[in-house]
């Protein structure tokens, strides 16, 4: 399992505890051990810059997700085959506001933004409230699993 982290944020974030629950959530929805991902902190700068080239969209977002593979989760007899799961860009200066708006801390929040950007790889949206209800269900009980309490209150819509 190679789960890489670059930080060019400026911010100081616990890259071992994204590193930790990636490989949770790997485990728990059955991706190849040998899935390949990559999460990069940047600036609120950096952060526009691809919201605008990825989405069309000015401003800084909180995390944007690029899918290499196309993988989606596998099942406990056939796993995900290995593979570039894709990249996830996040923006810590972002998540600090989020996460003081929302009551929870800056890892929390950093914890938050890594499953949804996962999620958002393997193939979930939440376009629709269908979709949103079963890709935040599945971001709750992921976080909850691999914190040990309840799953801090989503920020990302």
């Amino acid at each position: 399992m190679s789960i890489e982290v670059n930080n060019e944020s400026g911010v100081e974030v616990e890259e071992s505890g994204l590193v930790a629950l990636s490989r949770y959530i790997f485990e728990q929805l059955y991706i190849h051990p040998q899935a390949e991902l990559s999460i990069l902190l940047v600036d609120e700068p950096a952060m526009e810059k691809l919201h605008i080239e990825l989405m069309d969209e000015p401003g800084a977002t909180d995390v944007l997700s690029v899918p290499m593979d196309e993988l989606t989760p596998g099942t406990p007899g056939r796993p995900t085959p290995q593979g570039m799961l894709g990249d996830i860009a996040i923006c810590p200066q972002v998540a600090k506001v989020q996460a003081k708006n929302a009551g929870h801390s800056l890892q929390d929040e950093m914890l938050l933004l890594t499953t949804h950007g996962i999620l958002h790889l393997l193939g979930y949206d939440h376009a629709e409230p269908e979709e949103k209800a079963e890709m935040f269900g599945l971001q709750r009980e992921l976080l909850s699993g691999f914190t040990g309490k309840e799953a801090p209150a989503e920020t990302t819509q």
